[in-house]
């Protein structure tokens, strides 16, 4: 181990250093991807788009770069990946938030099931991301309140706010921002617990450019107040922080178990669908892993944060 130090200045929280290595298209259009699969989480209540993008493998990265940008080293910062995910992201919620809504809607328990499934598989993403030299089992005493936490956040639910003002929607974007970058709390289920989520999403259909705009400036606000923190957690505190993010995953399963309310009906369907959703993260952990294994090994410890 080198004994060199690190200036505090540059030094990351995240795995994003993996080997430089030549990229083509099929990269790039991967990174799109991955951005619209983040959108698409942001608008279902229960699904944080901060687990889809632990899922996807760029979780790290994006919070680096987005840290990078609020310290103002332009120089560093990778506006290529930042671009495509941004617009990945914008893309699946202007193309995607009425088909999504109504699939929400109409068909919850196949939705819910799908989802159910997605999560439950990537619980192991945050687990398989900490430090395993110095991870004990002490860590349970966090992952256990990080379940309980999400457990109860996922219960509150709030009527429908009618025309809401401007100032709630900008604050209730802050707030709902910092959900997106945490994995296990979803920015659409805060919406949905304040009574904005319906409203806001009618606005996006719609196109309501002044709900819209006004949306992404406390989205914005919330990023910057928030990015800072997160980066700085997982940089000295990163075991008990991803121990945490666990907890919070596993917590917010109630959100999305399909018969909250009633006795289970269409079990084969739904159950299949959870099947689906484990198989879909199941994939793209294969692949992100598979990636990995073609990374020289010295490189890959050159590029440990821990």
């Amino acid at each position: 181990m080198s004994a060199d130090p690190q200036p505090p200045s540059t030094e990351s929280p995240t795995e994003y250093q993996h080997p430089k290595r030549k990229r083509n298209f099929l990269d790039y259009l991967f990174d799109a991807f991955r951005g619209f699969l983040i959108g698409l989480a942001e608008l279902v209540p229960g699904i944080s788009g901060g687990t889809v993008a632990l899922i996807v493998g760029i979780y790290e990265k994006a919070l680096h770069n987005a840290d990078l940008l609020m310290r103002r080293k332009f120089r560093e910062i990778d506006w290529l990946f930042l671009c495509l995910v941004g617009g990945g992201m914008v893309l699946a919620i202007f193309t995607m938030s009425t088909v999504m809504h109504n699939f929400v809607t109409n068909y919850p328990e196949m939705s819910n099931g799908l989802f159910l499934g997605m999560v439950a598989v990537s619980i192991i993403v945050p687990i398989g991301m900490m430090n395993r030299r110095t991870a004990t089992w002490k860590l349970l005493f966090l992952f256990i309140p990080g379940v309980i936490v999400g457990f109860v956040a996922t219960g509150f639910t709030s009527g429908v706010v009618e025309n809401p003002t401007l100032i709630a929607i900008f604050f209730a974007a802050m707030v709902a921002v910092c959900a997106l970058m945490i994995p296990g709390l979803s920015g659409s289920f805060v919406l949905l617990a304040l009574g904005l989520y319906q409203p806001i999403m009618g606005s996006l259909s719609d196109r309501e450019w002044d709900v819209i705009i006004v949306f992404i400036l406390g989205a914005l606000t919330g990023v910057v107040a928030f990015v800072r923190v997160l980066s700085w957690l997982l940089e000295k505190h990163r075991n008990v922080t991803l121990a945490l993010m666990a907890g919070l995953m596993v917590g917010s399963l109630r959100a999305l178990w399909p018969w909250p309310d009633s006795e289970p009906t269409n079990v084969g369907p739904v159950v299949a669908m959870m099947v689906l959703g484990a198989l879909i993260v199941a994939a793209f952990l294969a692949v992100d892993r598979f990636k990995q294994s073609k990374t020289p090994s010295a490189e890959v410890s050159a590029s440990d944060p821990s």
